[in-house]
């Protein structure tokens, strides 16, 4: 991701926080429904099943860091780690939840040592193309730069979820990007051989889990 591809993403977030304030749709996303419909799937990895202590958590790209929000409302204890490009939504993150640690940074800025995290987790964040990018690198190739990148960062797994191309609708947006499931699974299986595919609780998108064992 280029700088100027990077100022797009958080001039576009800060409009939609100035026009939405806190609320999913700053983020994107349609309802609170969705999003926690997204969020319980990606808890589902396995996250709070530690009976010797609390899962450390990266989530990439947290927004206002209401996963971590989600998973105390579940009695899930973990210790949260949240990072994302937009000062706007990690001020007001820090308001909501101000015993939260958010971070302002991108995966690679923020440069996990391998193994870091128990679970790195991912929701939303790779679902936009990037616009004018005149030769730099795709969001595809980005996205997939990012899977690697949480997989080498993570002691027990990681879950993402991602918007699925074999739907139409999504498919033909010209602003979202959306993968084929197959397409994810070719890189997830160079990592692991422990990994489930989830694609039967929204029909636009579509979850990966991956454990390290």
């Amino acid at each position: 991701m280029t700088p100027e591809q990077k100022q797009r993403i958080i001039l576009s977030q800060r409009d939609a926080f100035k026009r939405n304030g806190y609320h999913p749709h700053a983020l994107f996303w349609s309802s609170r429904e969705v999003q926690e419909i997204r969020f319980k799937i990606i808890a589902d990895i396995g996250i709070g099943a530690n009976a010797n202590g609390r899962d450390s958590i990266l989530d990439v790209g947290c927004g206002f860091g209401d996963f971590a929000a989600y998973l105390e409302r579940q009695n899930i204890s973990t210790s949260y780690t949240g990072i994302d490009i937009s000062a706007d939504l990690l001020a007001e993150g820090r308001r909501q939840y101000p015993d939260l640690k958010l971070l302002q940074a991108d995966l690679f800025e923020f440069d996990p040592k391998p193994q870091s995290f128990d679970y790195v987790t991912l929701s939303g964040t790779l679902n936009r193309k990037f616009m004018g990018n005149n030769g730099a690198q795709s969001a595809k190739d980005y996205s997939l730069e990012v899977i690697k990148r949480m997989f080498a960062s993570c002691k027990k797994g990681i879950a993402f979820n991602l918007l699925d191309a074999r739907h139409q609708w999504t498919a033909d947006r010209w602003d979202l990007q959306s993968f084929y499931p197959d397409e994810i699974l070719q890189v997830i299986k160079q990592l692991t051989r422990n990994y489930r595919l989830i694609d039967t609780y929204l029909e636009n998108d579509f979850t990966i889990h991956a454990w390290r064992v």
